[in-house]
């Protein structure tokens, strides 16, 4: 009788063990599967919201060119506002010309005449611009552009800081107020780190 209950025993107990691994081992499947859920739904609402930043607010770009030296540097990382369309004078826009991103300054806007003389020197409404941040003249392109240009309500009049040599409106004309990304908030400096 001993032996009967001693191997009814030893059976429960085994068939306890078998009972409580099987309900670990549900218990331990529905948490990965709980826990699975969780970062997928976490990742998901992570890839919106960069989506929403850089992809709605902000933009990310780099300068290709020296053609805005010595302000910014080619190979700059240059974060740009999106959201913004009233473009002053000096702001520093991102834009995408004949599928080409150029990054310059306002230099007129809408409604605006501009003229650059023979001399390299730039009349805004008739009246000459000084610019101190530019150590270079202003000189005219071979091109199509033809000189007083008044601007459309729609255009704006864009000039790189590295006058000889940039491509700029004086090469591609004024720039349409769609073909403008965003302006520049910052510039994080990637060479010579």
């Amino acid at each position: 009788m001993a032996c009967l209950i001693y191997h009814f025993g030893c059976s429960y107990y085994h068939e306890e063990k078998d009972h409580n691994k099987k309900m670990i081992k549900k218990y331990s499947i529905e948490r990965n599967k709980t826990d699975i859920k969780s970062f997928l739904i976490r990742f998901i609402m992570l890839i919106i919201l960069l989506y929403l930043i850089f992809g709605i607010v902000f933009g990310v770009t780099t300068m290709k060119s020296p053609d805005m030296n010595p302000q910014i540097h080619a190979g700059d990382l240059i974060l740009y506002y999106r959201l913004d369309k009233n473009y002053i004078a000096n702001d520093v826009i991102v834009s995408k010309v004949d599928d080409k991103q150029l990054i310059g300054r306002v230099v007129a806007k809408p409604g605006d005449t501009i003229e650059i003389t023979q001399d390299g020197k730039i009349l805004i409404n008739n009246s000459l611009v000084v610019e101190n941040d530019i150590f270079y003249p202003t000189p005219q392109y071979d091109s199509q552009i033809e000189y007083p240009l008044q601007l459309k309500e729609d255009e704006y009049f864009i000039l790189c800081d590295q006058r000889n040599g940039a491509k700029d409106s004086r090469l591609y004309g004024a720039i349409h107020l769609k073909d403008i990304k965003g302006k520049v908030m910052t510039i994080l400096r990637k060479n010579n780190i």
